[in-house]
């Protein structure tokens, strides 16, 4: 019988392409096609070692950044094939070509849109050279280190697809896919990373974008609208910031004067799609001697994107910063518009599409796209910008004036310190939108939201604001500014401590530094640490004295709670949090019975008694907690609590449910109802509802539930599940590459994650379930870091070459 690590090797390679591992633990290997060939001098551009420790982790070592960048496109290229190629065809503007131009194509984040919708979009920053500009950008443009990456990395995908083929791909998802036999170039993967810096901007209005036309001569336009009358929930949606569907993250980091180790410790736990282009993989980046990091990468990225070095970890928050302001311009005809220099035509950008017709030959469709000086023209009636006989809307998108994510990440894997963390980020100005939380090991702590956000402080806004506009801003914090004035008195600013013009520098962004502790969840700035609230900063890049969510309580209440019992967190206990699973909603409703009393005015006997049994967490074993996620989903929107938010108190408030709101009763009656139709019992375990979701996967038990409006640290969702849509809750989205990272004495690190749902997205590798019943039994990865650690735990080897 094999040993359990060879057996796992044997099980893994037998999906790897013929020829490409030929060696298991420890030894130094070479590709079949190599092994079996008669030796030769062969001169090859890139060389890198791929080590594979458990669960498919692959530890890439080489002598360069090119290098480097080809060990990790050839490993991504083996676990995350279909996903990769995808991402090419959608940067190339051929998604139309290769799916038809009908067919939908939805990232799981922000973007949902036609697919020739998506194709005519890109085709028009294609043929605007955009990318390509910032490539010749000394300031807006990637520098050499982040340049040779990509064309590694797409070396490395090419070089893994032409060993096997696409016959030879054995994900189920694109076997056999004409397009695999594309070459992907360096431009492609540099238009894919543009595409997701506009994630939280541009992409957001893609079909609003695409489908602007100029408005009928007889059109009136919308009435001027009331704040009163807006439905802000649906506002928030149409900008990308959906109350009811949220994409973030929780990030914890414990500082020397909290923790028992006296040195620094992060918990990590971004929320993001289980499947697509937002999917993360895990890797190690290491040349000998210069470069060093760990921690798990966007598909497509050939650099870590959250992880660790020797010194210091980070992790990632969606930021409440906008990227983008929106510019209201009065029409001077139906395809002009006025400013101060004068009456001003719009561009109009004609775009053909290569499509898929039905019978499977090829054809072309074509769509005009407008722009002003500041950007694409939208019409957006639902947030409040349509096209009109009045007014004309373009959308100015600062992360789409930069390409220098990549040096961005780059950069921070070198970093010494926190200190040290942040001016790497501010020299390379391309956080393109999240937050910053990070811990070292001399122990200190970072929170920082120095993310790319456009240069309007509240005295430009309030200059500026149309009447829609202020309207935009009330709701939602999104100042509308007017156009008319857009180059002029009415233009973004410019800070001398920028990366580049237009942007805040950080001076004017928020940051803090502590010994104790600093967490975010996905709420503002403004609470870093409640000890030293983060206050004077413009209102677009939050709020500030705000209400936070549940979430963000309970993040904050798992490290509050065990200093105000005078303990200091261990690394077992920081860890642990991310299983405790506590919710923090139904503790604040349980408290003097409230929950009880309000369940028993519906008259459910049955269903009060399993509410009242529950265990108050979201454990798989936990029961009756389906019935709160029931209750909670049906909230209204005010009346829940008798005590309201207070700026002064605000991790606690607000509280006391208000059990004599007939709403409130509604809420809960109509949630068993729910439960009692869908023939689930009220004391069901939580685990035999709530089970993995995504493509290709078993009905595994998971705990954890809703976020934000729960308060569930541990945050899953359904949406648009694959696998399992007959159970309660098939996840596909939330907790995702979780690390847990503490700093010991005498340089070690202790190193433990779990990618929720594994490494490889092909359902028929051993590596695309292992690390999800991992999660469901609250394990974790003990991740090999060190080269002893990587060499010790290694089951598969190869070097790999081409180029």
């Amino acid at each position: 019988m094999f040993p359990r690590r060879l057996t796992a090797w044997v099980a893994a390679a037998s999906l790897l392409p013929l020829g490409a591992v030929v060696a298991t633990t420890g030894g130094t290997t070479a590709t079949a096609s190599e092994a079996a060939a008669p030796a030769r001098a062969t001169h090859h551009r890139y060389a890198a070692t791929i080590r594979r420790t458990e669960h498919g982790i692959p530890h890439i070592t080489a002598d360069g950044f090119g290098s480097l960048g080809f060990g990790s496109g050839y490993a991504a290229a083996q676990t995350s094939t279909c996903t990769l190629a995808d991402t090419v065809v959608t940067a190339r503007g051929e998604r139309s070509r290769w799916f038809g131009p009908g067919k939908r194509y939805n990232d799981q984040v922000t973007l949902e849109a036609s697919n020739l919708q998506v194709d005519a979009f890109v085709t028009d920053l294609h043929n605007r050279h955009v990318v390509e500009k910032l490539l010749a950008d000394p300031v807006a443009g990637p520098g050499r280190q982040a340049r040779a990456m990509v064309r590694g990395y797409t070396a490395g995908v090419n070089r893994y697809l032409a060993e096997v083929g696409p016959q030879g791909v054995t994900d189920p998802a694109c076997h056999g896919a004409a397009y695999l036999a594309q070459k992907a170039r360096p431009i492609d993967l540099w238009y894919g990373v543009y595409l997701a810096n506009l994630l939280a901007s541009s992409g957001v209005f893609v079909k609003e974008i695409v489908d602007a036309d100029p408005p009928a001569p007889d059109d009136p336009g919308l009435p001027n609208p009331v704040a009163s009358a807006v439905d802000r929930d649906q506002l928030l949606a149409g900008l990308g910031k959906d109350p009811s569907t949220p994409f973030g993250s929780n990030a914890t980091a414990v500082g020397g004067a909290a923790s028992t180790t006296g040195k620094g410790m992060l918990l990590g736990n971004p929320h993001f799609p289980w499947r697509g282009r937002y999917r993360f993989t895990q890797q190690q980046l290491t040349i000998p001697g210069r470069y060093d990091v760990a921690g798990a990468s966007l598909i497509g990225s050939p650099v870590v994107n959250i992880g660790w070095n020797k010194d210091v970890a980070w992790s990632h928050t969606v930021s409440t910063a906008y990227r983008f302001t929106p510019y209201e311009y009065h029409a001077a005809g139906p395809t002009s518009y006025v400013t101060d220099a004068g009456p001003q035509d719009l561009e109009h950008r004609k775009v053909t599409v290569t499509v898929k017709k039905k019978d499977g030959s090829l054809g072309t469709a074509k769509e005009d796209l407008y722009r002003t000086p500041q950007g694409y023209v939208i019409d957006a009636p639902a947030v409040l910008m349509p096209w009109s006989a009045t007014s004309i809307w373009a959308i100015r998108d600062a992360n789409a004036e930069q390409l220098r994510t990549i040096d961005t990440f780059l950069d921070m894997g070198k970093a010494h310190d926190v200190r040290d963390l942040l001016r790497r980020q501010d020299a390379a100005g391309g956080m393109p939108w999240v937050n910053t939380t990070a811990a070292d090991r001399d122990g200190d702590v970072l929170y920082a939201d120095h993310s790319v956000v456009p240069n309007v402080p509240d005295a430009l806004a309030e200059q500026c604001m149309t009447a829609t506009g202020r309207i935009l801003d009330q709701l939602a914090g999104l100042p509308g500014l007017d156009g008319t004035f857009a180059d002029s008195s009415c233009a973004w600013g410019t800070d001398e401590d920028a990366e580049r013009p237009g942007i805040f520098g950080p001076k004017n962004l928020p940051s803090e530094v502590r010994r104790d502790w600093v967490m975010n969840a996905n709420d503002s700035y403004w609470l870093p640490n409640p000890e030293q609230p983060l206050e004077g900063y413009a209102g677009i890049i939050g709020c500030e004295q705000c209400e936070r969510t549940m979430r963000t309580r309970m993040v904050s209440h798992y490290v509050l709670d065990r200093l105000a019992a005078g303990k200091k967190e261990p690394p077992a206990s920081l860890r642990g949090h991310e299983h405790e699973n506590r919710v923090m909603a139904g503790e604040v409703m349980r408290a003097d019975g409230d929950l009880d009393t309000l369940c028993g005015e519906t008259g459910e006997t049955e269903a009060c008694q399993a509410l009242h049994d529950w265990d108050g967490h979201s454990n798989r074993t936990s029961r009756g907690y389906a019935i709160f996620e029931e209750f909670i989903s049906r909230l209204p929107a005010q009346g829940v609590w008798l005590t309201p938010f207070d700026p002064a108190d605000p991790l606690n408030t607000p509280r006391d449910l208000n059990t004599a709101n007939p709403q409130l009763i509604r809420a809960m009656s109509d949630a068993i109802t729910a439960l009692r139709d869908r023939k689930i019992p009220f004391d069901a375990t939580w685990g035999s509802l709530q089970v993995a979701g995504d493509r290709g996967a078993p009905p595994i038990p998971l705990g954890g539930g809703t976020g934000d409006a729960a308060g569930n640290a541990n945050a899953l969702a359904s949406r648009w599940a694959r696998a399992n849509t007959d159970h309660y809750r098939p996840v596909t989205y939330g907790s995702s590459h979780i690390q847990a990272i503490a700093f010991l004495s005498g340089g070690r690190v202790a190193a433990r994650t779990i990618l929720t749902y594994g490494q490889s997205e092909n359902p028929r590798s051993p590596w695309s379930r292992d690390q999800t019943r991992l999660f469901s039994k609250q394990s974790w990865v003990h991740f090999a870091f060190t080269r002893a650690q990587v060499r010790r735990h290694a089951v598969t080897t190869e070097v790999v070459r081409g180029g």
